[in-house]
């Protein structure tokens, strides 16, 4: 196993990438600080065999997303059988890590406000697709439902997701 300050360095430089997928598929920072950090805790069982692994970022990310469909798998359990979710969150916007100007960022931040209002079912097949660059093909498979509601669901979330971002821009 190797020592504690390598492992340490694997996890700064993977971090934002692990958080922030995390962030997007759930919508709520405290649910992808767990997620992030259950990756982290599987990437270190695995830490001797991964740590120099070109593909490394691709499994990470693989892990995370998979992670997050289990948690969302869970919660959508709970609502069934107790018929209500507090889906209010107190915690803060999601930080942009890479450095833009204050117009950009805020941008990115309305964005990233505007696609995690959106309900679970188009949320996540939008974000398999735009930012993770899944096929529909591959997520119907992930997610387990058919390439019809795939579709669906992908063109009803751009257009929700398009929507908010006017009513936000026109106030």
């Amino acid at each position: 196993m190797a020592d504690g300050s390598q492992f340490e360095g694997f996890v700064r430089k993977h971090q934002d990438r692990v958080f922030a997928t995390a962030l997007r598929l759930l919508g709520r920072r405290s649910d992808a600080e767990d997620v992030a950090q259950t990756v982290f805790l599987r990437a270190f069982e695995r830490f001797d065999a991964i740590r120099n692994h070109p593909a490394v970022g691709a499994w990470l990310t693989t892990v995370t997303t998979n992670l997050c469909l289990n948690h969302l798998t869970r919660v959508r359990r709970r609502w069934r059988l107790f018929s209500e979710i507090d889906t209010r969150d107190g915690d803060e916007a999601f930080e942009d890590t890479i450095a833009a100007d204050d117009a950009t960022r805020d941008g990115r931040r309305q964005l990233e406000a505007c696609l995690h209002a959106l309900p679970d079912h188009q949320r996540v097949p939008l974000v398999l697709f735009h930012f993770e660059g899944r096929s529909y093909e591959e997520i119907a498979a992930t997610l387990g439902v058919s390439l019809g509601k795939v579709k669906t669901d992908i063109h009803r979330g751009r257009r929700a997701l398009r929507d908010r971002l006017e009513r936000n821009h026109a106030s």
